[in-house]
């Protein structure tokens, strides 16, 4: 059992540090100690170039006393509350469908339903905004259809603004978590199925008493993957609308990076503390997430 004076355990271990010790520097170069520094600037003020250490929680006591942070706040909680859902009932509806085995060109189908993931983020904001413009095609669409009489400011309302904002993370991120779906029932036992038919179950009680329950641990890394997205959402805000009007779609990100780069003083101190604010809601909610989805005794 021994070599050189190691044993077969001995080597093994060796073996494990020296494969994670380069990583492990990495993710602590890399994630923690910026995390950290961010840290003790959040608790610091002044400008980029003369930054200072601040009364104790000073950014934070300002960051709930923003009006205008607290509206990014409900803004990005309403985004979650309401495309999260729909998104991922969709996701799993789509999966269910193209895993049928009778149905035609599912390749062809799956790939329709993902290449929104793979469009540019630039791009497909370009392309809502056109759609939605106030002379764009959808104005065109329901002025021929006899629906309105008069063109509608699609991205200078705040409530239809929301909604395409809603819209286009639909059509981007469905396609997304189908994939995620369609690979967990790929790994149902067919004979699973056939089982539920012979006894009687119809499309609706297979559905819920057998594919959700074994797809549980899929929906919930979906679900997870879902909140984090959407609480640090920033491009569509950018991208679209941005932020308008009169920051009535503005998110978290957006205002943090307007505070960071986006205005004229860089307030450093402040967008930490704000990004830590951010931090805190995601693994608040993921631990509930998992805590919820943990059916172990």
């Amino acid at each position: 059992m021994k070599k050189k004076g190691l044993t077969v355990t001995g080597k093994q271990r060796i073996a494990g540090w020296t494969f994670l010790t380069p990583a492990s520097l990495l993710i602590f170069v890399l994630s923690f100690y910026p995390m950290f520094q961010a840290l003790l600037m959040s608790m610091k003020t002044g400008s980029s170039a003369n930054m200072k250490w601040a009364p104790l929680l000073f950014n934070y006591k300002r960051m709930f006393a923003d009006k205008l942070f607290l509206r990014s706040v409900g803004n990005t909680f309403l985004y979650l509350i309401i495309q999260v859902p729909i998104m991922l009932i969709l996701a799993i509806l789509l999966a269910q469908i193209l895993n049928n085995k009778d149905i035609k060109f599912r390749g062809l189908f799956r790939t329709m339903v993902f290449l929104p993931c793979a469009t540019s983020l630039v791009s497909y904001a370009l392309i809502f905004k056109s759609l939605f413009a106030t002379q764009g095609l959808m104005n065109s669409i329901l002025m021929n259809l006899g629906i309105i009489k008069e063109n509608i400011n699609f991205l200078g309302t705040p409530g239809t603004a929301k909604a395409i904002i809603i819209i286009a993370l639909l059509w981007r991120w469905t396609g997304y978590n189908m994939v995620f779906y369609l690979a967990g029932l790929q790994n149902i036992e067919y004979q699973v199925y056939e089982a539920a038919k012979i006894d009687g179950a119809n499309g609706w009680q297979t559905f819920w008493k057998i594919t959700v329950p074994l797809l549980k641990p899929t929906i919930i890394m979906t679900f997870i993957m879902s909140i984090n997205g959407t609480l640090q959402l920033f491009d569509e805000s950018v991208n679209l609308t941005s932020g308008g009007p009169a920051n009535s779609t503005i998110t978290m990100s957006h205002y943090i990076y307007n505070n960071s780069f986006g205005q004229g003083t860089a307030n450093f101190g402040y967008a930490s503390a704000m990004s830590f604010f951010v931090f805190i809601l995601v693994a608040v909610l993921a631990f509930i997430n998992l805590k919820v989805g943990d059916t172990r005794d």
